[in-house]
């Protein structure tokens, strides 16, 4: 898992946020404990602070840099330091909510049971998941880790990101109550080429530019990424960019 930059991935928090404003709208539950798994800078548990705001509210995340963004941010709530693929909690929690970070972790047909067992009878697990593999951004990262010059160096990085099917997903969430699945286009309006580039530095660019050896090859590849980036995303008549990123939703009612 890449090493993150808080200040990086703020960036964009209108854009990255969104999609947590649109999971956290459609949850049909009043919970008295929820967990954000892979909170990240806090910007998700935010959310759900202010659609909740008298409940235990918990915060986890393996990146101690995000969450000293998030300390900083809220000092009195609670913040945890732990991988969500290996958490365990005696307490369940009413509502397991996660936006963007199971992408991070192999295996969901162990995650998922993982997380379930984490739900308090009545409670629920709701995620969200960027599902945008297929998307030019994607592949174009991944043509250009082929360059044979560090493909070596780029085999895991081609793969660090994990996404099954709706279908999977569904079955991985059975036994349930009420499960809900749908999936969201977001238009992103960028000012350019460059910004779509600045957007997934932070976030899937990382592990191909943490596992290049120098600085030199980072700078040929964003280069080379640059250049397809404006090839698949052409200026709008104004001069901006329209950046579509696709999103799977779920949430589980057990």
């Amino acid at each position: 898992m890449p090493t993150w930059d808080a200040n990086l991935y703020l960036q964009f928090t209108n854009e990255r946020t969104q999609p947590a404003i649109d999971l956290v709208t459609r949850i049909q539950l009043e919970p008295k404990s929820i967990v954000d798994l892979g909170c990240g800078p806090g910007n998700s548990t935010e959310i759900l602070a202010r659609r909740w705001a008298n409940t235990d509210l918990t915060g986890l995340d393996s990146s101690s840099a995000m969450l000293a963004q998030a300390r900083k941010a809220h000092p009195d709530w609670h913040w945890l330091e732990a991988d969500m693929a290996t958490f365990q909690s005696e307490t369940k929690f009413d509502l397991v909510f996660s936006n963007a970070a199971i992408q991070w972790v192999k295996n969901h047909a162990d995650l998922l049971p993982k997380l379930k067992n984490l739900v308090a009878a009545g409670g629920a697990l709701a995620i969200q998941i960027p599902a945008h593999q297929r998307s030019y951004l994607h592949q174009a990262m991944l043509e250009i880790a082929k360059n044979p010059q560090w493909v070596d160096e780029l085999s895991k990085a081609s793969t660090a990101l994990s996404l099954e099917t709706p279908q999977f997903y569904y079955d991985a969430l059975l036994p349930a109550n009420k499960i809900e699945l749908w999936q969201t286009a977001y238009q992103h309006v960028m000012p350019n080429a460059e910004a779509i580039l600045e957007w997934i530095r932070g976030t899937g660019l990382r592990p191909f530019l943490e596992a290049l050896p120098d600085d030199d090859a980072r700078i040929q590849f964003e280069a080379l990424l640059l250049e397809q980036v404006r090839v698949d995303y052409p200026m709008q008549k104004d001069g901006r960019v329209l950046f579509e990123f696709n999103r799977l939703f779920m949430i589980a009612y057990l």
